[in-house]
């Protein structure tokens, strides 16, 4: 009974399908570009797994969760508050602190390489996280917002 409730709670309905649609436009995205080295892999690790990118769907699952809470339960609702300030967070870190870490891995990366070539010794690179644009975070929220709407009025 509970899980036949959530699967009608417009809150959680709207959060989890601008986490799906946000990486489903990701993919088709990256796809578009042609930056595909391996297909089928990269389109799974999209949809599942990788981060960064158009647009973020960390922003707009967070976005969509406090929009679809302040059409429900109302914009001055302590739930709203909080949900609020989780989205902020939320997003100023896929703005900030990761793609600060996705930027210095890059050049660690690089000086890396330059640094084992000339000296002809083996180097494994770190992992480079991305976060997001500005654009990114903005098209994600807006997307998630957008889907709230429509699971809360439509």
């Amino acid at each position: 009974m509970a899980l036949i409730r959530l699967m009608e709670n417009p809150v959680f309905l709207s959060a989890i399908s601008s986490l799906f649609v946000a990486q489903l436009l990701k993919t088709i995205i990256y796809l578009l570009r042609g930056k595909r080295q391996k297909p089928a892999r990269d389109t799974l690790e999209i949809l599942i797994w990788r981060t960064g990118g158009m647009p973020s769907s960390h922003s707009a699952l967070v976005a969509a969760m406090a929009a679809s809470i302040a059409f429900v339960e109302g914009p001055d609702s302590n739930l709203f508050a909080v949900t609020l300030m989780f989205a902020l967070v939320i997003i100023r870190d896929a703005l900030g602190v990761r793609r600060s870490s996705g930027i210095q891995a890059r050049v660690l990366n690089w000086l890396g390489r330059q640094i084992a070539d000339k000296l002809k010794i083996e180097f494994r690179p770190v992992k480079e996280i991305l976060g997001h644009s500005p654009l990114e975070v903005a098209v994600g929220a807006l997307l998630g917002i957008i889907i709230a709407a429509a699971f809360c009025f439509l």
